[in-house]
């Protein structure tokens, strides 16, 4: 089969005296009978050219899934006169929430389980299903969840008894998808947050649970740069509604025992000042960047916002994510060393939580009580299985209560993880966490893959991921990239990664590629690298910048026409970008988006395999983006490399639902990647497991 041509249809772009062609333009047009035509020529194109790759993919994916746990569990977490957890069966595709009525964690073997939800009950055969914002009322009679079936971000709020066990009639359509749904303390009210035309969520609403009335419209956010996000305090006493750009926030507050009343708020909005709140023993805890790069908090009494102090002496090596207080402590989330750290304040002193690992992930447990006499964190490092242990507010003394299971057999010490530092091209030191067999090097150059992202103050933080276990036991080297964009460094790292200084990022991740070909870890043609959405972009720019590099890379729904949509303010979350990328409409970002933009760049040259992804819902990365790119690509590259297109055409952003489908999609990318960098054919070590799910 003959790989698809787009027709090219002359459509010049004018902005600043600057002519861009962009023959390409038409693909925008999804009610166009031949745009749905190329998609679906590209897609018979991909199986086709993956089609050599069925007895790789298969096998991958079966060795991945005999790494899946048969049951994936959750410490339960006690709430009231409850444990919650969630649990994943291995044949099944979805989570189930559950719960357990016990006095202490001794007595939860010897109770009954009450399902909340068995998201695999609401799955269509072969739909596509997300439930997120799943909500018990402060009573627990309650349950408030969201679902969508499109892959947009637009969901549909649900109410369930859970003394029936049945979904109440009334639903409410246009939810946004996270941080939009919460309960008043009596378990009567529901406040939740819309979306507008462009799926930007804008307005907030108070709903009263099987009544008959008109939904209560309360705030408006007219600002198009910004977005409404709904917390709960950790006490459950206090509401907060966080309107937020990139850089700038401002938050209005609520008692919780008091829907009807009006919000008030803390603090205005002031350009590049962001703050969030939390609830701790009479005062409110400020999160705020006023006057400290890196974040510090403050303190001050519920009735009186302007009289605050300093709960500590600022630090700048510290970096400070997120407040989780509780009745005894206050527990501290940030980065320190370019690693996650915890801290706990007590009785005026903070102490930071130390680790024996050399590179780890540390992160505050979910959905805990306030009165938490055991407070639940996880620890995990790319060797070390999610572990959560309970940590005592009051000695700090830790208590393992679970490891997550590795199916198979699983030797630690077969395996070494190290942290490297590559080179900049302004001599910044930029961090690698690498991980492989001790013995896949024995025979030089081993075959590598390579991580990125480094967008929106993201981390790549070093995890455990039981599924890459074959990978590394056919002799791959796996590295994950910590470049500019991304905050492992601190916030500067990634203010450096922004705006007019984005060159930054791909720059980093093409000098750690070079280091570690330089180091001997790898060779380019034995190099492949993958990234998604943010990280696409990055692997776009990186094939026009570095692509001799590679011998493959894969860009998964990646924005790689970066100045074509920061002009369209029609287009979902453009507006939003703009705090990241710069607007356009201004000349000095528009050459600069113009200078990387993957689209914009694709020159007659050589480039790396490719193995590029879309949606069809998509409203973060439009589908036409990387079906704009790989046209211009295949009528461009002077290469004979492989250039596949697959499209979800009944998804959106992050593919297929279901985590075995989710599986075989990785399972797909590893394949193309490993037969291009010569790690097809590899025997499998003696640690290898494969037994069909």
């Amino acid at each position: 089969m003959k790989a698809p041509v787009a027709k090219r249809i002359p459509h010049p772009h004018h902005l600043h005296g600057d002519e861009r062609q962009d023959d390409y333009y038409w693909l925008r047009n999804r009610d166009n009978p031949e745009v749905i035509a190329y998609l679906e020529a590209e897609n018979a194109y991909y199986e086709e050219q993956m089609r050599p790759l069925k007895a790789l993919v298969e096998s991958l994916f079966n060795e991945m899934a005999a790494r899946i746990p048969d049951v994936d569990q959750q410490v339960p977490v006690q709430d009231g006169p409850y444990f919650y957890y969630t649990r994943i069966e291995k044949r099944k595709q979805y989570p189930i929430f559950a719960r357990k009525q016990a006095a202490t964690r001794a007595d939860l073997d010897a109770a009954a389980e009450q399902i909340l939800l068995d998201v695999n009950e609401l799955a269509e055969e072969g739909g596509y299903l997300s439930v997120t914002e799943v909500r018990v009322s402060p009573d627990g009679q309650r349950l408030a969840y969201l679902v969508n079936r499109d892959g947009t971000d637009k969901y549909t709020l649900c109410v369930r008894d859970l003394t029936t066990g049945h979904d109440l009639l009334e639903t409410i359509p246009n939810v946004f998808l996270s941080n939009s749904v919460e309960w008043d303390q009596s378990g009567r009210y529901l406040f939740y947050i819309t979306v507008d035309e462009t799926q930007r969520p804008y307005r907030l609403w108070r709903h009263e649970v099987e009544s008959q009335g008109e939904d209560d419209l309360l705030y408006e956010e007219t600002d198009t740069t910004y977005t409404l996000e709904l917390n709960k305090s950790r006490s459950g006493q206090y509401l907060f509604l966080l309107a937020g750009s990139k850089t700038t926030s401002e938050v209005r507050w609520l008692r919780a025992d008091m829907p009807h009343a009006e919000w008030t708020l803390f603090q205005p909005r002031t350009q590049g000042v962001e703050y969030s709140l939390e609830h701790w023993q009479d005062e409110f805890l400020i999160l705020t960047n006023e006057g400290a790069p890196n974040f510090r908090v403050l303190t001050c009494p519920v009735t009186a916002s302007t009289h605050r102090r300093e709960l500590f002496p600022y630090d700048e090596r510290r970096y400070l994510t997120g407040l989780h207080p509780f009745r005894e402590a206050l527990f501290i989330s940030g980065r320190e060393e370019g690693l996650t750290q915890l801290w706990v304040y007590r009785d005026g002193q903070l102490q930071r939580l130390s680790w024996d690992d050399p590179l780890y992930t540390v992160r505050m447990g979910g959905n805990q009580s306030y009165d938490a006499t055991e407070v639940l964190v996880q620890y995990e490092s790319l060797l070390t299985p999610r572990t959560t242990l309970a940590v005592s507010p009051i000695t700090l003394e830790r208590t393992v209560l679970q490891q997550a299971e590795v199916p198979g057999e699983f030797d630690r010490d077969a395996y070494t993880e190290e942290r490297l530092w590559a080179k900049a091209e302004d001599g910044t030191a930029v961090p690698l966490a690498v991980v492989y067999r001790r013995d896949s090097r024995s025979r030089g150059p081993a075959p590598l893959i390579l991580n990125g992202y480094g967008s929106y103050g993201i981390n790549t933080n070093p995890h455990f991921q039981s599924t890459l276990l074959p990978l590394l036991d056919r002799g791959v080297i796996l590295a994950y990239a910590q470049v500019r964009g991304g905050s492992e460094m601190g916030r500067q790292w990634y203010e450096d990664g922004k705006l007019l200084k984005k060159r930054n990022t791909f720059t980093d991740f093409i000098a750690c590629a070079q280091h570690l070909i330089t180091e001997g870890y790898t060779a380019p043609d034995r190099l492949a690298a993958y990234g998604g959405s943010a990280g696409g972009l990055l692997m776009g720019a990186v094939a026009n910048l570095g692509g001799e590099l590679f011998a493959a890379l894969a860009a998964l729904v990646p924005f790689v026409d970066v100045v074509t949509t920061m002009l369209d303010e029609s287009i979902p979350l453009t507006t939003l970008e703009w705090d990241e990328w710069g607007n356009p409409a201004e000349e000095p970002y528009y050459s600069y988006m113009k200078s990387y933009s993957p689209y914009d760049n694709v020159t007659a040259k050589p480039y790396p395999h490719l193995y590029v992804t879309a949606g069809l819902n998509d409203p973060r990365v439009a589908y036409w983006e990387p079906a704009k790119w790989v046209a211009r690509l295949r009528a461009t590259k002077t290469d004979d490399g492989v250039l596949v297109l697959k499209t979800h055409m009944g998804a959106g952003h992050f593919g297929s639902s279901g985590r075995l489908n989710r599986l075989r999609e990785t399972a797909e990318m590893f394949a193309f990647l490993l037969d291009k960098i010569g790690a097809a054919s590899l025997e499998l070590s003696d640690n290898a497991q494969e037994r069909p799910v």
